[in-house]
């Protein structure tokens, strides 16, 4: 189990969340945030800090966003668990499911 960030997240990056992150386990890539499946503790230090609720535990994420679980996992696929975002600073590229997403904008 792990934590997920979902679609509120997608041109915010509010970053809350990687200072609050005691294992350096939360990506940014180009629109959002991702954490990473297999560097995420379990801690939820990272759930309460997010201003626009987009961290949720996997089985608490809500139906409209499921499949930002997906999304979490699959960004890492050629990037494997390179053992803490701040040692690769930003990631130029998003899932497919983000990138095809419309510019979201603070007020959505």
């Amino acid at each position: 189990m792990t934590y997920v960030i979902a679609q509120p997240c997608v041109d915010l990056l509010d970053k809350a969340c990687i200072e609050e992150c005691p294992v350096d386990c939360i990506y940014e890539g180009k629109r959002m945030l991702y954490i990473h499946p297999d560097e995420c503790v379990d801690c939820g230090a990272c759930e309460p800090v997010c201003p626009v609720e987009a961290i949720y535990y996997e089985d608490d994420t809500p139906e409209q966003w499921k499949d930002f679980y997906k999304a979490n996992v699959e960004f890492f696929d050629d990037l494997g668990s390179p053992g803490g975002a701040s040692k690769i600073g930003k990631i130029d590229k998003d899932h497919p499911i983000v990138a095809a997403l419309p510019p979201q904008s603070q007020d959505d």
